[in-house]
């Protein structure tokens, strides 16, 4: 990520200083709608906390991991564990694993596969993975410009170019007179992609959790 706004920059190009301003956009009542009452969640690159914290003020328990120690300095109220995602190896099962951020999305194949590996491994036997993922509609209609307010900051895409089942593209973070700009990569799946991405590492599709399909549950196969 690039920017004027001052502040860390983490492994994978994120600015904590926007991180910590944005807020929680309705995922932890999906989240919470999803896993059992009270059941213990392992947040997989948690971040500054931004959908951990309302989790634990919903009554679960979090254990949140990231990759960058200053994001993780930023959470409150829950065990932290810093680690890349791929691999984390804890010993321990959870009710809930939360895979938030289109990581499903990610472009490289056996990444993607490591993430969701990692999600199965954490996962009891009735538990359930909760994933975030940019679902095919979204690649046709997506564009550069626009964008919205979340809390403080406004959020756009700028750049946004396609080459085959890749979306590349910049998200472009404004607040007050701080700019940010993050590139990303996005891959294209189909449902029938998910369904065998979700198979090759022990799990099934459950259910959609949101309107738009961009929330699902997977559990064990």
């Amino acid at each position: 990520m690039t920017g004027s706004g001052p502040g860390a920059i983490t492994p994978d190009g994120c600015a904590v200083e926007v991180y910590s301003l944005l807020p929680a956009m309705g995922e932890p009542e999906i989240i919470h709608a999803a896993v059992a009452p009270g059941a213990a969640v392992l947040d997989l690159g948690c971040g500054v906390g931004r959908i951990a914290h309302p989790l634990i003020a919903l009554g679960h328990p979090v254990l949140a991991v990231d990759e960058s120690p200053q994001m993780l300095a930023r959470v409150r109220d829950a065990e932290t564990v810093l680690s890349g995602i791929a691999q984390l190896r804890l010993g321990r099962r959870f009710g809930g694993v939360l895979l938030a951020s289109h990581l499903v999305n990610t472009p490289e194949p056996g990444e993607r596969r490591a993430l969701l590996a990692t999600g199965a491994a954490h996962l009891a036997d009735d538990g359930v993975l909760v994933a975030e993922w940019h679902p095919p509609e979204w690649f046709d209609t997506v564009r550069s410009g626009g964008g919205g307010m979340a809390g403080p900051v406004h959020a756009a895409l700028a750049g946004v170019r396609r080459d085959g089942d890749l979306l590349r593209a910049t998200a472009v973070y404004v607040a007050g007179d701080q700019r940010w700009e993050q590139p990303f990569v996005a891959r294209r799946l189909t449902v029938a992609d998910l369904d065998g991405e979700l198979a090759r590492v022990g799990l099934r599709f459950d259910a959609w959790c949101s309107p738009d399909h961009s929330w699902l549950t997977a559990v064990p196969a």
